[in-house]
C-alpha cells in the first residue's frame, strides 16, 4: 500500500485506533533503532546532557509529579 493510501485509511480510524497504531509503529521503530542514523551533533548534545545529569546539575521530577501536572493542565 502506498503512503497516500495509508494516510487515507488512517483518516478513517477512530482516535483510539490511531493511538494503538502509533504505539505499534513506535514499538516497531524501537526494535530497529540502530538503523536510525544519529547525527554527530545529536550524539554530542546527548553526551553533554548525560554528563550534566551525572554531575547533579539537572533537576528531575518524579513521574507522578509530571503526570499530575499534565492532568491538571489538560483537564
Amino acid at each position: 500500500m502506498r503512503t497516500e493510501e495509508l494516510k487515507n485509511e488512517i483518516r478513517k480510524l477512530e482516535v483510539s485506533e490511531k493511538l494503538i497504531l502509533i504505539e505499534a509503529i513506535w514499538e516497531d521503530i524501537a526494535k530497529s533503532n540502530e538503523d536510525i542514523p544519529l547525527p554527530e551533533w545529536q550524539k554530542k548534545e546527548l553526551d553533554k546532557r548525560l554528563a550534566a545529569y551525572d554531575r547533579g546539575e539537572v533537576k528531575t521530577k518524579d513521574y507522578h509529579e509530571v503526570h499530575e501536572a499534565l492532568r491538571t493542565k489538560y483537564k
